[in-house]
């Protein structure tokens, strides 16, 4: 029975493989390639960006160049895409995160009223969702007046947009990456 069960999971795998195009094949034939020491290196990296490959070599008891040649690998299969820089907004006077729903006068004007998004600098991210919203805003701002401001001339200002709804965050309570390796691995 547990033969016919994991046969059957293997056909299920193999018919949704044969349904994705050549490159979704690709990138899923890459991210198999990834091994144990790949995701360990990644878990310390995305906790601490700054860590030097030599400490992470020690840590994972393998040479420095192992984890050079195993980031570069990462890198070009473009599972890494970059490092960034970690700074708290509010002590540089960004006291405000807020939340924007946007709705749509319709869904195909995303493409033009993304274009103009992009181009205002308190948005810090952007999803295009299902749900009640067409995009969904991060934002980050000074004070209440700033954020006013930003929605009232930058954001409702855009054209396409129909109206929106805005959700001021309290606290940021979890702000984490994604778990790569279990605690047994």
């Amino acid at each position: 029975m547990v033969f016919i069960k994991n046969l059957s999971i293997i056909v299920a795998y193999n018919l949704a493989f044969l349904n994705l195009s050549p490159n979704q094949k690709l990138i899923m034939a890459k991210i198999q390639e990834l091994d144990k020491l790949d995701r360990q290196i990644l878990s310390i990296l995305m906790n601490d960006a700054k860590m030097p490959y030599t400490d992470i070599a020690k840590k994972l008891f393998v040479s420095g160049g192992t984890v050079h040649v195993r980031m570069k690998k990462l890198e070009e299969m473009g599972i890494v895409k970059g490092a960034r820089l970690d700074v708290d907004a509010t002590r540089l006077g960004y006291d405000i995160t807020s939340f924007i729903g946007i709705f749509l006068d319709k869904s195909y004007m995303y493409n033009e009223v993304i274009d103009q998004i992009k181009k205002i600098p308190e948005v810090v991210n952007a999803y295009y969702t299902t749900g009640n919203y067409s995009i969904f805003l991060k934002v980050i701002c000074k004070d209440t007046r700033h954020l006013r401001n930003l929605l009232s001339e930058k954001i409702q200002a855009i054209r396409g947009i129909q109206r929106t709804e805005t959700l001021i965050s309290l606290e940021e309570s979890i702000d984490r990456p994604i778990t790569l390796v279990s605690e047994d691995e």
